[in-house]
Parts: C-alpha cells; structure tokens; sequence
C-alpha cells in the first residue's frame, strides 16, 4: 500500500515557502503522492497553482487533489489548468473530483448549488474529451497543451450511487476520502461490483484520506478541523477528535486501511510545521 502525505494549503500558518519545504521533504522522505482538499469559503492556496510549484522543487513525487471541488470551474478551464500541471511536473498528477458539500462555495463561485451533480456529468464528459486532444464543445481545435500523461487519472470521490456510476464511466478509482473503515469497505465492494460488471479492465484504484498531528500539538491541531469543518455542526468534533495523534493510531489506522483494500492512504497535516512531514516519515517509512 502506498503511503502519500497532503500539503497543508488550508492550515493556518502555512505560508509559501513553507509549503515548498514541505514538498521537498515528502519527495526526499519517499512519500508516494502530495495531496490537497480544497474549499473556496475557506482561506487557503488554490491545489493546482499549488502543484505547479511544488512540481519545480520535486523530482518524483505524484501530486493528488483529494478532491477538487470540480463544478466550481467549467470544464474547460479545469481541463486547461490539469494539462498544464501534467505538463510542468512531467506527467505526476492525479485529478480527485467531486461535487463538494458547501453551499458557501457554490455561492461564491456563483454557480448553482442544486445542479452540481448534473453539472458534474456533463464537466466528466466535456473534461476527458478536452484532456485525450480532442476539440471541446464542438470547437476546431484543442483548448490544452498534450499532456504527459494519457489520459491523467481521474479519481472520483463521494458515497451515492452517481459516484460509483462516475468511477465507472470516466475514473480510474475512487476516493474514500475520511469515510470511517466500515463505510470505506462498503463503498469499495459497490465500486469493485459495478466496475466488472460494466466489463472495465483491471482494478479501479482505492484512495484515502486520515488526518494526522504529531507531537504536541493537539490543540493547533483540533483547532484546525473544528473550524475547517465547522459548516457540518455536530460532525466537525467528529472529525477533530478522530485525528491519528500518535504511532501506534497511524499504524493501527495503516493496517485497518490495508485489510479492507485500499492502494494509497493520503495522511493529511493538521498543523503547517514542515517537520510534520519529516515525524511522519519515521513512523510509516
């Protein structure tokens, strides 16, 4: 199972250069992936202008949105900004897609927040087209740059039956995002069930997502989750409580995540300091 790390682009601190030491110690540690989440009511840096730094000062490592609120942007643009970060960072990026749960985001990006689905569909349809090289929306030529990669991997996160319909239809897997492990098993049983029986090759990749905080920083840490997650009442304690805050919950946390099947586990910081990345390496690495 591969082991990713996210950046820390909406914890309070983090700063540009911090972030680009952030990167290069997940590259040197061997990290697998870096990955973003991504709120536009939420202060932050913006996940592909992100990745295209941070592909300057790395060498191998693979860049993960998890996930891009995708119908906040047209097809088209999305479709022009992925191809350009696969084109800077020699082929390392991962598109995670979803249709996001914050109203407050739809509503600044002045997008309606009810057809976000329908939107969504007809953006998978328009985003693979424009991303293979061919013509978008009927037009006489490409709207990006070839890419690397072909085709970029689209990774589709979210839990109704549309999801998996979209894994099935335009993704190369799923992202669990943080779904507790039994909902996780669940969600990967439904998506393994409707890839083969829509006769789709191989596997569909499995993707998670467990925060982390170590060292004493419980406080900054908590602080973080309830207010990110704050929209959700109730839930965001949930959240901020079930924090992996030690060795032993990481690991316990890894192994539950490999039995049920998942490829990559993105651990994402709670806290901006980029010794983060380098505590972390000494446990899982």
């Amino acid at each position: 199972m591969d082991i990713g790390i996210g950046l820390p682009n909406t914890v309070p601190g983090a700063t540009g250069a911090s972030l680009l030491d952030w990167a290069r110690r997940a590259d040197r540690a061997g990290f697998s992936s870096l990955a973003t989440i991504g709120a536009l009511d939420y202060p932050g840096y913006e996940e592909l202008t992100l990745f295209a730094a941070a592909g300057a000062v790395t060498e191998r490592i693979r860049f993960m949105s998890n996930v891009l609120i995708a119908p906040l942007r047209s097809a088209a643009e999305l479709a022009k900004q992925a191809a350009s970060v696969d084109q800077l960072t020699g082929g390392r990026l991962t598109l995670g897609l979803s249709i996001g749960w914050r109203a407050s985001d739809y509503a600044l990006a002045e997008r309606d927040y009810r057809s976000r689905g329908r939107r969504f569909d007809a953006q998978l349809r328009d985003l693979r087209a424009a991303l293979d090289g061919e013509p978008f929306d009927g037009g006489s030529r490409p709207v990006v740059p070839p890419s690397v990669q072909a085709p970029i991997p689209i990774v589709i996160g979210g839990t109704s039956d549309a999801a998996v319909r979209r894994v099935v239809e335009f993704g190369a897997g799923w992202s669990a995002g943080g779904a507790p492990i039994e909902a996780t098993k669940a969600m990967i049983d439904r998506v393994r069930t409707a890839w083969q029986r829509a006769g789709r090759d191989g596997e569909p990749r499995f993707v998670a997502l467990a925060y982390f905080g170590l060292g004493d920083t419980l406080e900054r840490s908590r602080a973080y989750l309830l207010d990110y997650y704050a929209p959700m009442g109730d839930m965001a304690a949930v959240v901020a409580d079930g924090a992996l805050r030690s060795p032993e919950a990481i690991r316990d946390a890894l192994a539950a995540f490999a039995d049920v099947g998942i490829h990559e586990v993105i651990l994402d910081p709670t806290v901006a300091d980029p010794d983060q990345v380098d505590r972390l390496a000494d446990v899982v690495l």
